[in-house]
């Protein structure tokens, strides 16, 4: 098993296991109540899942919340198009 406490320690990256997180019966991801407090998140919060695949399938996914996506969407794309985001 993995002990969380002892990963944090070590860890001096921006990312960090929070939580070990199952399916449950219908399909759901169930985020730990501290988890969910700490991070300030909602129910109804849209996030996007990332996928990271290699020869042996799914190796690993990330989710992002979608306004960070629209954010850098907008930055991204707002120069190209000479302002005919408004």
């Amino acid at each position: 098993m993995i002990d969380l406490k002892q990963a944090k320690k070590k860890s001096k990256s921006c990312c960090e296991i929070e939580a070990i997180v199952s399916f449950d019966e219908r399909g759901q991801l169930v985020f730990p109540k501290d988890v969910r407090k700490k991070f300030d998140l909602k129910a109804g919060e849209k996030f996007a899942m990332v996928s990271c695949v290699n020869e042996k399938g799914l190796c690993c996914f990330t989710l992002v919340k979608t306004n960070a996506i629209n954010d850098l969407v907008t930055k991204t794309l707002s120069p190209m198009l000479g302002g005919l985001m408004t």
